[in-house]
Order: C-alpha cells, then structure tokens, then sequence
C-alpha cells in the first residue's frame, strides 16, 4: 500500500510540474506573438495570444503537428469566407445559410476523418464562423478581414510552434514508447490469463484494457512525424506492431475457450490420443506459460522460436493420424499457440526496434519465424478508424439547424451585436461537435468564460489603464495565463481553461494601446453568454445522440458486415480485425457514459469479431475448392448462409437455432473428415473457430434484445 501511494504521489507530482512547464511555454510563446503582432501592426493583436492557447499542445510534436492543421485549416476557411459573402451580399438570411452549411459540411469531414487531420476541417469551419458572420452587413471589407485575421493566427501558430519545440521541449517518442512498453505487458497478460485457463471479469478487464490500448497508440503515433527527433519508427513498422497485438485480442479468447474445453468434463471434445502427445501438449503450455513469464528478452527470443517450432510439429502430428472431435480441437490449439507465441515474439522484436527508434535496424534485423505469415504476406494494415457517414451527417445537420435559427433571430431583431454571437456559436458547434454528447463540453467552456469574463473586466478597468509599457503588461497578465495554462494541460480542466485564456486577451481588448470601452464590453460579455447559452440548447436538441442508441447503432453494424462476411464480401482478415478492435474502443467510454447496464457489449463486439472473422475465411477456403468436392462445397455455403440469416435485420435466435448450426458444423466437419478435399486441415480448424466463435448459445442475450 506505502509503495502504491508513493507512486501515485510520484505520478501526481510529475503530473503537476508538466502542467506548470507547460503553461509557463504557452505564456511565453502568448507574449512573444503579442509582442510581433504589436510591431507588426495587426489590427487585433489578441487572436495572436488566442491562436498560441488554441494550438499548444502538452508534447512539441503535437504542437507542430496541430499548428500545421490550424493554419491549413485557417486558409481554407479564409478562402471559402471570401468567396461565399460577395457572391450573397443582397440577401443576408441566405449568405447565413450558406456560411451555416460550411461549418456543417467542415463539421461532417472532421468526424468522418477522426485522425488528427480532423483538426484541418475543424479549424476551416471555426475560422469561417469567425469572419463570414460578423461580415454579412460589411461585405465589402470581407477580404481585408480574411486576410489580417489569417496574418494574426499565423503569428501565433509560429510562435506556439517555435516555443514548445526549442524550449524544454516534451518529445512524443518517449510518450511513445513508454506507452508501448506497458502495452506489451498488457499483451502478455492477456497471453498468461488465456494459458491458464483464466476467465471472467479479469480476463475481459484485460482483454478490454488491450482494446483501449491500441487507441491510445494511434493517437500518440498521429503526432510521431512531427516530433524533433533525428529519427521516428518507421510507419511500416507502426502498423506491424498494431496488426499484431489486434489479433491477439481475439486470439486469446480462442486459445482459452480451446484449453477450457479439452479440460472440461465434455467427452466430445476430450482428446483421446496416445497420452504421450497430451503430454506433449501440456508441456508445450507449460512451455509457453514460463516463456511468458521470463525476464529475459534476449532469451526469450530462442525459446520462442523452439516453441513455435513445437507447436506446428505437434499439430501435423496430431492432425495427421485426428480421429475425435478432441484429437481435431488438440490440433487447432496447438496451432493457435503457435501463433499466439509469434505475435508476442514479433512484437517483442518490432518493440526492440522502436526503442531504439531506428528504421534502418527495422530493414536490417531478420524477421523471425511467424506462425501466421502465410495471412500477413502483404502490407501492413495499421489502425483502422470506424466512420460512420450517416452518424457524422446527423451531427452535421444538426449544427447547421441550430446555426440557422440563431441566424434568422439575429437578422429578424437587427441585435447589433448578433454578428458576433452567431459567430461565437458557430465556433462552438465546430469545436465541441465532435462528440456524442457535446452540451456538456459547451457548459464547461461557459464555467470558464464566467472566470474569464470577471478576470477581463478587472483587467480593462482596474490593471491594464495603470500600465505603460510591454514588460508591465506581461507582468501583469502572467498570473491568470499561468493559473489558466496549468488547468488547460490537464484534461478534467481543459474546455474550462479554454473559455478563460480564448475570452481575457479579447474581451480585455489587448490592442496596440488602451481602449477602454465599459459598454462595448458588456455588449460582447451578453452576446457570449447568449451564443454559447443557445449553443448547449441547440446541441442538446439536434447533435445529442444518446448513449445507449450510439452503442445499438456500433452493435448493429457489427452483424451486418459479419452477415456480409458470411456472405463473401467485407474487408479482409486484418483490416476487419482492426476494424472491431476500433469499435471495441469505440463502446469503452460509452459503457461508463451509459446509464443502463450492458455488462455483455464488449463479449458481443468480440462474439461479432470472432464469427466475421471465421465465416470470411471458411467462405475463401470453400470457393477454392476443386470440381470433386462439389457436396462440401454445397454443404459449406449453406451453412454460411445460415450463419448470415442469423445476424440480418430482425433475427430473433431461438435456444433451439445454436444447437442446429453446431449440429450442422459437426456433420460438415464429419465429412470432410470422411472424404477429406486437398485442403482438409484448414477447413477443420476454421470449423472449430467458428463452433467455438457462435459460442454454446449463439449471440449474447442483450444482443438479441436490441
């Protein structure tokens, strides 16, 4: 207990001086771009210090990598700005709606693209709302607006870049690698727990720990090209290292259930081979398990290979002379802990090489022996995003509702000041629209425009008229910034901090001298709180969908594209492994989110997986079969015919339809057994991964409910 408090008091203050080092770097980099915007003589030198907040990130490869997206963002929805307003400068409504379908086009891109690119689309959305809205009266100065506003952003993205890059700077590599180190482990737990037989909320806690694993590598691999390092992994080799520990996911559960059921009291699947070979086969899990747990990395390497070696000769054995469904099951498991043991060993090895974050040790160092090369034989797959057009039309659709109602009430009223509030609320259906529930993101980022707008009003009546010269501006400022820079690296605080550091720099009005404006102040001060207030209402109403409907709509397009498997079609292997591993990631945070219980999801997604998986290869196999096997071949498809009827719209699985497919895997299984085709040994293992995948009941109940 004393050594896990030190550690976590260890991570608390490590956590701590991060956040204080990198508020202190967006403070300074905040002035500096004040100080150029100052002598470069922009009209409103405070977008400067708003860019610098806006692109700093906690790592210099993430900052660079976001200021790039932010200003190809900014000139692109500069340019679209330009080229809507003139073209409708005699209707106002129209101009507004036609700016509105922007953002909700910019809004759809970003949430279909969900890589780090998203941020471009974001920011040409955010950057139209910025100067299109408050234009729509003043079309004529629309260019000159377009044109110093991207002038101002350019400033800051600069010096936000150039700070965290040169100064102390926080490499993503280390975040990296350090991040890969522990998913390895995680991997290899996952390894143990299948070994010895493990089961229950453990072993999903793990397997479900993987899952969010691999997320959270993609996300810190996004930001790997920008980082000032003089060498990055390879891409090649990033997409290895995932393709691997994706299929482990589910492999673990199959060399489980596979160990689960050759102990289990179920006479049909006991292997009843000499004992000598279940000898062999306990002591080759043995093997395995004390390989897993050895501390030696360059000894497990050779007793790897030697264990691979093991495993693929004790399944020729034991298929060659296969008699019983448990002399068939023994073999596939052997099988699949050759495999397994590869995947580890291979990602032990690329793990080596990213350590050592050189990619010409990654060309040159021999691969070793893979038990599943024969799938992988092309390119690398890499992590791949789950998009969904008609979720990311729905969000956008429904931001472009709630930007035109705001846009009629402002032209019906001539508010003065519904420019600006129009545009405060398109920034916010840009910014916060990329999630299931954005309201609540909104009120944090209105918590802290609270804090933001007393701070400003303090500064612009009380501070800033005492202060005559750049040294005593910045003095005076470092106190909130840096107070605000602290919360923003940290993700509890971050949209709260947002609204602090994006309101003080322009409702105090940091311009090039003092200008106080009491009434232009509270002007502003009620069209945010307005905007932003209408803004949670809208989201609410029209970009809010519900939890439970997100983890439906995910479970839904599992059982289609396992139907289209079945059928023939979908990705291949790995790209539809990625693909489920992505959704499994995807429904992790929704579960916490969720109200209702639905302890069996994450089983369904991999239950989806697992089947899709087995379904599209035993179709591959089958089509390849010669003109003499022409019976199987009859069997086999309606067979996945079957399995596809059982995952189409509406299916409601009986008790009785799980029993009468695995009676008709175990007759399909008896006849190739009897007449065995060219290709005898892969069609009996992918009959038992699909035996084993359809489970003993079928889907899961709760999936059956939906």
């Amino acid at each position: 207990m004393n050594r896990f408090l030190t550690a976590t008091g260890i991570a608390l203050l490590r956590s701590d001086a991060d956040a204080l080092l990198f508020s202190a770097k967006s403070f300074a980099a905040a002035m500096l771009a004040y100080y150029i915007a100052l002598r470069a003589g922009v009209p409103k030198p405070s977008w400067a210090i708003v860019t610098v907040y806006i692109v700093s990130q906690n790592s210099a490869g993430a900052s660079l990598g976001r200021g790039v997206y932010r200003f190809a963002g900014t000139i692109v929805g500069a340019v679209a700005t330009v080229a809507i307003v003139p073209c409708f400068v005699n209707d106002p409504l129209v101009c507004s709606v036609v700016l509105a379908g922007w953002i909700g086009l910019c809004l759809y891109f970003s949430l279909l693209d969900r890589t780090a690119r998203a941020y471009a689309f974001v920011l040409s959305g955010y950057t139209a709302s910025l100067i299109g809205f408050p234009g729509v009266f003043h079309p004529a100065a629309i260019f000159d607006t377009a044109s110093v506003r991207v002038q101002e952003i350019s400033i800051g993205i600069l010096c936000a870049v150039l700070v965290h890059r040169f100064v102390l700077p926080k490499r993503m590599t280390g975040q990296f690698t350090a991040k890969l180190s522990a998913t390895l482990r995680d991997a290899r737990r996952l390894a143990g727990d299948a070994l010895h037989g493990r089961s229950g909320q453990g072993f999903r806690h793990d397997r479900d720990r993987l899952a969010g694993d691999l997320l959270a590598l993609q996300g810190l691999a996004a930001h790997l090209p920008y980082d000032p390092v003089p060498v990055t992994p390879s891409l090649e080799t990033l997409h290895l290292i995932h393709d691997r520990l994706a299929r482990l996911l589910p492999l673990a559960t199959e060399v489980g259930d596979r160990i689960h059921a050759l102990r289990s009291g179920d006479r049909s699947l006991r292997n009843e081979r000499p004992n000598e070979l279940a000898d062999e086969l306990a002591a080759l899990l043995d093997g395995a398990g004390d390989w897993l747990a050895a501390a030696d990395a360059a000894g497990r390497d050779a007793v790897a290979i030697r264990l691979i070696d093991r495993a693929r000769t004790l399944r020729t054995r034991i298929a060659a002379e296969a008699a019983t469904a448990g002399d068939r099951l023994a073999a596939n498991l052997a099988g699949h802990l050759a495999e397994m043991i590869g995947l580890l060993h291979e990602c032990d090895r690329l793990g080596r090489i990213v350590g050592r974050s050189s990619a010409r040790t990654a060309l040159a160092t021999p691969r070793p022996p893979d038990a599943a090369s024969h799938r992988r034989a092309g390119r690398a797959t890499g992590y791949v995003y789950h998009r969904d057009p008609w979720m990311a039309a729905r969000s956008a659709l429904g931001a472009v509702a709630g930007i035109v109602i705001g846009c009629a009430f402002w032209i019906w009223s001539a508010w003065p000041e519904g420019g600006l509030a129009v545009s405060i609320l398109g920034v916010c259906c840009a910014l916060f629209g990329n999630v299931d529930t954005p309201a609540p993101n909104v009120v944090k980022y209105m918590t802290g425009s609270v804090v933001g707008v007393a701070v400003s009003l303090v500064y612009s009546f009380a501070i800033l008229p005492r202060v005559t010269d750049f040294a005593g501006l910045a003095a005076v400022l470092a106190p909130a910034f840096l107070v605000a820079g602290s919360l923003q690296a940290r993700p509890t605080t971050a949209y709260m901090a947002l609204g602090i550091t994006l309101t003080i720099p322009i409702l105090s009005g940091l311009g090039a001298s003092y200008a106080g404006d009491f009434a232009g102040s509270l002007n502003s001060v009620v069209a945010l709180f307005a905007a932003t207030g209408f803004a949670v209402a809208s989201m609410s109403l029209f970009q809010t969908i519900p939890v439970d409907a997100a983890i439906g709509r995910l479970l839904r397009l599992n059982r289609r594209d396992v139907r289209r498997r079945a059928l023939g079609g979908a990705p291949d292997e790995a790209l539809w492994t990625s693909l489920m591993i992505d959704r499994t990631a995807l429904l992790l945070p929704r579960l916490r989110l969720s109200g209702t219980s639905h302890p069996d999801v994450l089983d369904d997604t991999l239950h989806h997986l697992r089947v899709g998986h087995a379904a599209g290869r035993l179709h591959r196999a089958i089509r390849h079969l010669g003109a003499n096997d022409g019976e199987i071949a009859h069997d086999g498809f309606e067979l996945l015919t079957a399995i596809a009827l059982r995952f189409g719209p509406g299916y409601r699985a009986g008790p009785s339809d799980a029993t009468a497919l695995h009676r008709r895997i175990e007759a399909l299984a008896a006849r190739i057994a009897d007449s065995p085709p060219a290709d005898r040994a892969l069609l009996l293992d992918l009959l038992i991964d699909l035996r084993f995948a359809l489970g003993p009941g079928g889907a899961v109940s709760w999936e059956t409910d939906r």
